[in-house]
């Protein structure tokens, strides 16, 4: 399975202690150059630079080609990250972009590319067994800052027969 990421999902789960829930799910993330500058070195100091930096299952691609990043960004208001995230997910022909911001997400479903955000995530996650207490993990998302709607956070406790925050 070849999956994409842009950086805000590495950085969420980076700051909840789940990064390595996307190698226990997927394997290998595929990240644009772009991406990797934002968490890695734009992020130098922060958890997520380090832990992305020394997982060598994160595999860095080149840069996107400027004027494909400028044709996009000419109709879409996404940063970089995001519209390098989905011009690889379409290069590598991925089944799975992982997107968290709801324009981003919409871009790539329109270039034929299946999401997923960080709440799918954890809440696969938490099917498959690999997070223990899902409501805990959504608490410390809301507790780090992490702008979520908190409905969708219910939501999600719903589907998997939990009590909601």
């Amino acid at each position: 399975m070849i999956v994409v990421s842009n950086s805000s999902p590495l950085i969420t789960l980076a700051r909840v202690g789940h990064l390595d829930l996307l190698r226990e799910l997927f394997a290998d993330i595929h990240i644009a150059a772009e991406v990797h500058h934002e968490v890695v070195e734009r992020g130098a100091g922060k958890p997520a630079a380090d832990l992305v930096g020394a997982a060598d299952w994160i595999k860095t691609h080149p840069a996107a080609s400027a004027d494909e990043v400028a044709t996009l960004r000419a109709s879409h208001a996404l940063g970089t990250g995001e519209l390098a995230t989905i011009l690889l997910g379409r290069k590598l022909k991925s089944d799975l972009a992982i997107v968290d911001e709801r324009s981003a997400r919409r871009l790539a479903q329109a270039n034929g590319l299946a999401v997923m955000g960080c709440v799918g995530i954890l809440e696969t996650g938490h099917r498959r067994g690999l997070v223990e207490d899902l409501r805990h993990v959504y608490q410390q998302l809301l507790a780090n800052g992490i702008r979520i709607d908190e409905g969708i956070l219910n939501e999600s406790l719903a589907d998997c027969g939990l009590p909601p925050l």
